[in-house]
């Protein structure tokens, strides 16, 4: 007896199609991009933020290629703001709402405010800081660093800025009582220079940053970083030192901070975005 052939199937069960399927399924899929690009363009331009919802299974095809690219830019155009999280303090989405429009400046004028404004922050810098802070290129960052009427110091990575405000008003080292602290991972601290020498020795940033350049938590004693720390699943934070053993001084300070944010985080649990190899290690 011959037996007939079951009817070959792809995975997931679906039979092969015909010559002219595949034309038909990329008719199909450019005309829902075009139906929801309309709709969302509809939806969140002009009046949109009051506009009634886009059908849920249509945002739902449309929503992971179109909500990013179109918030981002109605943010870059000052028309919308971020808002509280959903849900807790900890969630990475944001719900939106409408912003008051931006005064319009020129390119010159804008770059020279962010420039001022950046030096101001993490001031003395270098060109090379704020290059790599801004992305501009580096006559743009000249040109902006030098309207911004910064000072030359010196330092020890080279020629830095201050603003003119602040030449005369750092004080002396000696001033500063020694503080420790538990930063959290991409704090601007960290991140915000190009030299980081000057607060963390080069041979400990494979451990502290991942393959993008993202720092994970630091800890921090007399504005250096000493060691890095983790939340663990039961909640305990755990931290180690980067190099040799702190003082007796340095670990009642971290540990007194230690006992204070897990008063603060509770039941909380915090996982950072860009995981690094230390921080990935102390969590278990």
């Amino acid at each position: 007896m011959r037996l007939g052939r079951a009817p070959l199937r792809r995975r997931g069960g679906r039979r092969p199609r015909g010559p002219g399927a595949a034309r038909r399924g990329r008719r199909r899929r450019t005309r829902r991009r075009r139906t929801g690009v309309a709709q969302a363009d509809r939806h969140f331009s002009g009046k949109g933020l009051g506009a009634p919802p886009m059908p849920f299974r249509l945002w739902g095809r449309v929503a992971p290629r179109l909500s990013a690219p179109v918030l981002g830019v109605l943010a870059a155009e000052g028309r919308i703001r971020r808002a509280r999280p959903l849900g807790s303090w900890t969630s990475a989405q944001f719900r939106w709402a409408p912003a008051d429009p931006l005064p319009h400046l020129p390119a010159g004028d804008a770059k020279t405010e962010l420039a001022r404004r950046y030096v101001a922050t993490f001031g003395p810098v270098t060109v090379e800081d704020l290059k790599r802070w801004t992305g501009w290129n580096p006559t743009d960052t000249r040109r902006a660093l030098a309207a911004t009427g910064a000072e030359q110091v010196a330092l020890d990575e080279g020629t830095g800025y201050l603003l003119p405000e602040d030449v005369d008003d750092r004080g002396s080292a000696t001033d500063v009582e020694p503080a420790a602290a538990l930063l959290p991972g991409l704090d601007p601290t960290a991140m915000g220079w190009r030299h980081r020498d000057w607060y963390l020795d080069p041979a400990h940033k494979k451990a502290l940053f991942d393959c993008n350049g993202n720092i994970g938590p630091t800890v921090w004693w007399e504005g250096r970083i000493i060691g890095a720390w983790a939340q663990r699943r039961d909640g305990c934070l755990a931290w180690e030192p980067l190099a040799a053993r702190p003082d007796r001084t340095a670990r009642a300070a971290v540990e007194a901070e230690i006992a204070r944010l897990t008063a603060f985080l509770g039941t909380t649990r915090v996982t950072p975005c860009y995981r690094t190899p230390l921080e990935r290690r102390l969590a278990g």
